[in-house]
């Protein structure tokens, strides 16, 4: 699963990629720092049950610190996003191009308003960040209406040839084949349709009509946040009208630079941090230079007004909460809690909303979801079936006869 950073130029997502993920990446105060896409790994947190089945866990990946699991997710930083993206300006086609497989958007924005649409920097924070949401969706909305009209005449006909011409199912399977590779469903297409209320016959449409079309297979296959980054630097005002612009879009308050260099600070072993903290102590050897006091004091100034970096919290709302994604732990043996290799609670998979105990087992192996037997609820004790629902949390004994 890979979640999207976007936005326009020199607003701060190499800066936020690099503070998730703590990959060495370009970082400059001009446009287009990032040519081609930044790919990384981040974690998202979630309770590990290791606590309250009282036993110390060994992930296979991530890491678990006090009960907290950090559970990898995939992040992918690509070129910025300039207006007319959707016809190849700039570097539109590759930007595009690399968000085709992005399950969620993360939208960072310059919340201070010092860089302009292109992404220059501005003397005056006198650029409206709400232009830029709105920009950066119609682009996308473009693109993917362009990528839906592109031949649809011949595939209208098709349609209606073969006897759909107003059906919905039929419309949706030929909709959905055509933009598969965006990561969207037959689902997500007859639920846009429904929200859409085309005319009843497909050769009717034309690209006019295709726009509201792609802006509701786009909000249904690429959710999105709003990342308003240099929070730090914006005045309450800013902040506030632009949290109330945005709608009913999730919004998080950010200061990437500050998480980057608390994380650096952490790995150097000046201070000590988890990600999400609120706060953060200094080692007790520290000698710090009068400059690096200077940066220590405007990190504690950052975290007490804003609570938090936003980094953290960004990733996670989009994971949980764009993605409604169901953290959950397969076993081996459920009396140890182990795998084949005698680790702990091994591995925490996130699940799409919906997903069933056999789907859990397809994400271990192939051989296991093709062989499912049943699975076993360690908490409860109870034998579920293929179709139980996956939980958040839950731990579960795959029975296969594979």
């Amino acid at each position: 699963m890979d979640i999207g950073l976007v936005g326009k130029p020199n607003v701060g997502k190499s800066t936020f990629f690099a503070a998730a993920t703590l990959a060495s990446v370009q970082i400059a105060d001009y446009p287009f720092t990032t040519i081609e896409a930044n790919r990384g790994v981040s974690y998202v947190r979630t309770s590990c049950p290791c606590t309250e089945l009282k036993v110390t866990c060994t992930p296979r990946h991530g890491r678990c610190e006090g009960g907290t699991r950090f559970v990898p997710v995939e992040l992918v930083d690509v070129a910025g996003l300039v207006p007319g993206a959707h016809s190849g300006r700039g570097r539109g086609n590759e930007f595009l191009d690399d968000l085709r497989q992005a399950a969620a958007l993360i939208h960072v924005v310059d919340a201070s308003g010092r860089t302009d649409s292109e992404g220059n920097q501005i003397g005056s924070p006198s650029h409206d960040p709400l232009a830029d949401v709105a920009f950066l969706q119609e682009e996308i909305d473009l693109w993917v209406a362009g990528l839906l009209g592109r031949g649809w005449d011949r595939t209208a006909r098709a349609i209606e040839s073969a006897g759909g011409g107003t059906d919905e199912r039929v419309i949706a399977k030929a909709i959905a084949e055509r933009v598969t590779g965006l990561g969207i469903t037959e689902l997500m297409v007859r639920h846009a349709l429904k929200e859409c209320n085309l005319p009843p016959r497909p050769t009717s449409w034309d690209q006019k009509a295709l726009h509201p079309l792609a802006s509701a297979l786009r909000r249904r296959s690429k959710p999105l946040l709003v990342a308003a980054n240099k929070a730090d630097l914006a005045t309450e005002e800013q902040l506030r009208a632009l949290a109330a612009g945005v709608g009913g879009t999730p919004l998080v308050r950010v200061s990437a630079a500050t998480e980057l260099a608390l994380r650096r600070g952490d790995r150097q072993g000046v201070l000590h941090y988890r990600p999400g903290e609120r706060s953060f102590s200094l080692a007790p050897a520290a000698n710090l230079s009068g400059a690096q006091e200077q940066g220590i004091a405007a990190i504690d100034k950052t975290l007490r007004r804003l609570g938090s970096t936003g980094v953290q919290e960004a990733l996670e709302k989009a994971t949980f909460e764009l993605l409604g994604l169901v953290p959950a732990f397969p076993v081996e043996d459920e009396t140890k809690l182990t795998d084949k290799e005698g680790r702990v609670l091994p591995d925490c998979h996130l699940l799409p909303p919906g997903s069933t105990a056999k789907d859990l087992a397809y994400k271990v192996h192939t051989d296991l979801g093709d062989h499912f037997i049943r699975a076993l609820n360690v908490r409860t004790r109870r034998v579920v079936g293929a179709d139980y629902a996956v939980a958040r949390g839950d731990v579960l004994k795959i029975v296969s006869s594979a």
